[in-house]
């Protein structure tokens, strides 16, 4: 089977042609990071879900007022949520941890066994 680049150029690869051994998944040639519109999208989510929590936090101190220090408590934990949620979402992404196919080059190695050395011999003196 072979494939076009669609621009009139030749093959640009062959299932016949490609060596025993190598796997057919691409090679990854560059560690480029996620696109922008991607990480903004992780980094909203992770600001809803922090804001998420303060809600029920102070939903919860309101329903337990009669037990003041799980009330006090639940308010003290809410207090600080819009500021971590902000720092979370301003931080960078961490790299994408993904098991990829690296190209390898193939590393040719010496013979191991014994090879014949031949030394001149020493001229005899006539």
């Amino acid at each position: 089977m072979r494939t076009h680049d669609g621009n009139g150029g030749g093959p640009l690869t062959t299932e016949s042609s490609r060596p025993p051994g190598r796997d057919a998944d691409p090679v990854l040639i560059t560690d480029a990071q996620r696109s922008y519109d991607e990480e903004l999208a992780v980094r909203k989510r992770r600001y809803k879900i922090t804001m998420g929590m303060r809600i029920p936090c102070m939903i919860l101190a309101a329903v337990f007022y009669n037990i003041p220090w799980l009330a006090v408590t639940l308010l003290v934990i809410s207090i600080p949520l819009p500021w971590i949620a902000v720092l979370i979402a301003n931080d960078r992404l961490p790299q994408k941890r993904e098991k990829v196919n690296r190209y390898k080059p193939e590393r040719l190695e010496l013979e191991d066994r014994e090879h014949l050395v031949i030394d001149e011999s020493p001229k005899s003196e006539s």
